[in-house]
Parts: C-alpha cells; sequence; structure tokens
C-alpha cells in the first residue's frame, strides 16, 4: 500500500486549474434550488417541512431545499441503523477500509464540483473551499489505513506467556449519532462520519442546517462507492426537534458531536442518562470550540508573528474554532505588531468568494451575523477600535475583520468565544504574564507562540494549556495526519481527530485468551 501522505492543495494561480474551478462553479449553479429528500436505508423521505439553504454572499440565492425530519424519521432512521448493525460490524475490516479508499478516489477527481458547493453554502473563498476538500479526502485516506493497522495491532502489544494464546480485537460500537457543524461542511462531516463506519459501526448524520445541501452530495458519492443501505442515514432536522431525540435514544451506543459549547455540554449531559431498555453507558466524542491566542515575544520575527495572527484571526472570517481570536504581545513590541497587524488586514479583500480574487468572505448567517455584531459594539466599551467596525447585510453577511487593542484580560472579547472576524490584543509586560493571560480561558483548543527565545519555546510546551500547541506559525490548519486535533477543557473530549488514538474512540476493545 502506498504510505499516506496529505492531499497536495491546488494552485489557483495556474490558470488550467483555476478554469477547472470555474467550469465547475457554472455546473453547481445549475443545480441551486432543487430539493433533497432525508435518507433512510437507501430510501428518500419527505415531509412538508423543508430547510432552506441560502448563499451567505448572496442571501437572496436558495443553494437548495432539504426535507426536514421529523420524530416518525428519526425513530425509523435508528431503526434501519441498529438492524443494520450487526452485518455491516461483520464485514472485513479490509472491506470496509476498501470503501473508503474508493470514496477519497471518486472525491479526488470531483474535488472542485465539491468546491464549488462549498463555497456557494458556506461562503468560503476558493482557497478555503479546496482545503475543506482536501481534509476530506485526507481523513478518508488516514482513516482507512488506521482501521488496517488497528486489526492487526491487538496481538502483538501483548505480553507472550507459555502456553496461552492472547488476543485483542477492537470491536465497533453500534448505533452513533453523528452531528457535524457548518464551518467545515465536508471536511468534518466526513471525518466524523467514515472514522465511525471503517470501525464497523452504522451512523445517523443529522447535518447542519446551514449547509445540509454538500452533506447531502456527500451521501450520494457513498451510494456511488456501494457502502450498503442503512449504514449510513441522512437526517436534516432542528436540534430541538430530533437531535435530543437521536442523543437520548435508547439504541444509541456514542454520540459524535461539533459545535458550539452550549450545546455540546447539554448533548454531553443528555447522553450520559441511562434510559429504559439501555444496556451501555453512552460514549460522547465532542469538540466544543475555543478562545485560542497567539503569544508573541520581543525576541520574536515580528513580521512572521503579524502575518500569522492575521491568516489566523481571518481566515474563513474568523469562524474556526482554531481561529486566533486573542493576540498577547510583549509590551516592548506591542505597538509594532499592532501596527503590521492593522496594516495586513487592511489589505485583505472581502467580497464574494465567486470572485477568486476574494480574501474574506461573509459569515454564515443572520444570527451569526447579529451575535459578532453585539461583540463589535461591545468591544467599543472594552477596548480600542484599530480598524475595522464596519458591516453591511444588504446583500450577504458581511462584517469586516475588525481588531480591538488595550483589552484586559477580564473582558468578554478577551473571554467568550466569538466566531467571526474580531480580533482582541492585549500587551503583557513579561511572558510569564503572557502565558498566564492565555491560559485564562475556560478553553484550551489551539495556541501560538512566537519566540526566538528558546527558553520560552520550552516554557510554553510545558505551561501553554491547549490541546494543540504551535511554535513560530500560525494556530490553524491542522493537517490530518500531522496535527491530531482537539483540545482540553470546555474546547471539549481532546479527541484529536486525525490522529493514531481516534479510531478507538469507535471501538470496544475485547480480549480472548485461549490455554493451549
Amino acid at each position: 500500500m502506498i504510505p499516506y501522505a496529505p492531499e497536495a492543495l491546488t494552485d489557483y494561480t495556474n490558470p488550467v486549474e483555476k478554469q477547472k474551478l470555474l467550469q465547475a462553479l457554472d455546473v453547481v449553479r445549475a443545480k441551486l434550488g432543487r430539493e433533497y429528500p432525508a435518507l433512510i436505508h437507501g430510501r428518500p423521505y419527505e415531509t412538508d417541512q423543508r430547510i432552506s439553504s441560502v448563499n451567505p454572499a448572496r442571501k437572496g440565492e436558495i443553494v437548495g431545499l432539504v426535507t426536514k425530519a421529523n420524530l416518525v424519521l428519526a425513530e425509523r432512521a435508528v431503526a434501519a441503523a441498529y438492524a443494520q448493525f450487526p452485518s455491516w460490524s461483520r464485514v472485513k475490516p479490509e472491506t470496509r477500509a476498501d470503501y473508503l479508499f474508493k470514496s477519497a478516489a471518486l472525491m479526488r477527481r470531483s474535488k472542485h464540483e465539491f468546491s464549488a458547493w462549498i463555497m456557494l453554502e458556506s461562503g468560503k473563498t476558493c482557497a478555503e473551499a479546496d482545503a475543506d476538500t482536501a481534509e476530506a479526502i485526507d481523513f478518508m485516506e488516514y482513516y482507512a489505513r488506521q482501521m488496517l493497522e488497528l486489526t492487526g495491532r491487538g496481538a502483538a502489544h501483548l505480553v507472550r506467556v507459555p502456553g496461552e494464546r492472547n488476543q485483542l480485537v477492537y470491536l465497533p460500537l453500534g448505533v452513533g449519532i453523528i452531528i457535524p457543524p457548518w464551518n467545515f461542511p465536508l471536511a468534518i462531516l466526513v471525518g466524523m462520519t467514515t472514522a465511525a463506519i471503517v470501525a464497523g459501526n452504522t451512523v445517523v448524520v443529522k447535518p447542519s442546517s446551514q449547509t445540509p445541501v454538500i452533506a447531502h452530495r456527500f451521501m450520494e458519492l457513498l451510494r456511488e462507492v456501494g457502502v450498503p443501505d442503512g449504514v449510513v442515514q441522512f437526517l436534516p432536522g432542528s436540534g430541538g426537534e430530533i437531535g435530543d431525540y437521536l442523543v437520548a435514544h435508547k439504541h444509541t451506543r456514542f454520540v459524535s458531536f461539533t459545535g458550539s459549547r452550549d450545546v455540546g455540554v447539554h448533548l454531553h449531559a443528555l447522553s450520559a442518562r441511562v434510559e429504559k431498555g439501555q444496556l451501555w453507558l453512552k460514549r460522547f466524542v465532542g469538540e466544543l470550540g475555543g478562545k485560542d491566542a497567539i503569544i508573541v515575544d520581543e525576541e520574536a520575527d515580528l513580521s512572521a508573528a503579524a502575518a500569522g495572527i492575521v491568516a489566523s484571526a481571518f481566515g474563513y472570517a474568523g469562524q474556526k474554532c482554531s481561529a486566533c481570536s486573542r493576540a498577547i504581545v510583549h509590551q516592548a513590541v506591542y505597538p509594532e505588531v499592532l501596527e503590521r497587524c492593522r496594516e495586513l488586514t487592511e489589505r485583505l479583500k472581502q467580497g464574494d468568494p465567486l470572485d477568486l480574487s476574494t480574501d474574506l468572505g461573509p459569515v454564515i448567517d443572520s444570527t451569526a451575523y447579529a451575535k459578532i455584531l453585539s461583540y463589535i459594539r461591545q468591544g467599543q466599551q472594552e477596548g480600542r477600535l484599530v480598524t475595522g467596525g464596519t458591516y453591511d447585510d444588504s446583500a450577504g453577511f458581511f462584517i469586516a475583520p475588525t481588531i480591538y487593542a488595550d483589552l484586559a484580560s477580564d473582558t468578554r472579547l478577551m473571554q467568550e468565544e466569538i466566531f467571526g472576524p474580531v480580533l482582541a490584543m492585549a500587551q503583557a509586560a513579561t511572558m510569564e504574564e503572557a502565558i498566564a493571560i492565555a491560559n485564562q480561558s475556560d478553553y484550551g483548543l489551539t495556541g501560538a507562540i512566537y519566540t526566538n527565545n528558546r527558553a520560552w519555546i520550552e516554557r510554553a510546551r510545558e505551561d501553554f494549556h491547549v490541546g494543540n500547541l504551535y511554535i513560530n506559525r500560525k494556530c490553524t490548519g491542522a493537517t490530518v495526519g500531522v496535527h491530531p486535533f482537539g483540545g482540553f477543557n470546555m474546547s471539549g473530549t481532546d479527541s484529536k481527530a486525525g490522529g493514531p488514538d481516534y479510531l478507538l474512540l469507535f471501538t470496544q476493545p475485547k480480549l480472548i485468551s485461549e490455554r493451549l
């Protein structure tokens, strides 16, 4: 087998690749406004309600109308997954892995089409959409190989004793509920879903209501490669109406969730309840967000630091759980770093992602738009506006990249997850204080430090309390197989997606010992 290597990103300065994407956009735009059903055991189901998916850059443009499932369909979906589990769990791991290899190959051949859907439905720029598609391919390639490795490791890791043959096998859990987010509408959906099914589980996927069309497209791909009916159910709907029902169901064995802290905490508590007839304690795999910080030392490459801050803060309009929402800078270089960040931010081009020269698109919807504006108003009370602060929702949900400076460490802008293009900057008198400020958070997902001082690098390794620490590079852009991803504290269960331990979360080990 060819060793795993991350998917190469597309160079859109290449006229050939640019033309391929433009052609894909034309193809996808011709399909806008279509209706998409729920899918249970391979069969389409509809209700009298629809979820309207809107292009956030052109809010009058309907990307698609997706069936909104009710409790009847929710029960049917869990029943279908439960019925399919015995046969799917007995399919050889090699065969299950092969479905992922085939899916990755097919997506690779259609990558521009998938990226086009992402651009239209989630408002990502061409570069961000391409990275999303590449990561989805990476997850499938990586998890397929990890399943094969897991299958063969049981006996090798046990101590041998005379007269016994011992084996540790990793069994699938059962029915899982997959609840992915909208901000990586393909990559995280694909990673969560394929990790579960390659391990032998069957699942019900409840996609984000903001990005259900790209999720449906992935369901079509799974069917194209022959994944058996009943292994994956596609069930769009509201969290309050069907999400809680699915999580609490007695046949649900595990819940895999990526999203907001409040929803994650609620689902975690709900999954801990034992329903009548339930035979297990449910497993909860959660990634709940972050309030990520980049620290800049006085002994740092200030140009690199500013570039890393701006890229991390405003990539995809700050709508990443790994985004840099706090920059904590040593007071000796704070004015210079602040000015460099302002200059770089004001060079960013904001607009419709269909203009391939756009650096920064819209935020996802009216709810996010209103929430982010409330923080911009809060910033006027807590700090000094350096740049941005403007907004316009006449055509789409556009908020200019915004920097507030001179913030105290306990202000809302320094403590609360904004999930938008708002950067809070603070200064620290010492590096000890900078690390203390960075750790002054309920979250602990990603963080970065820029310094050429080896002592501070080592100190950050020990004391900067985050799941993913980056040194002299930005705090976004984790690569599957290279940077296992997941955080501490209220950032979730530190599941380390894209890492060698991730599939263990979807299996249960069984020891078999035979006397010879």
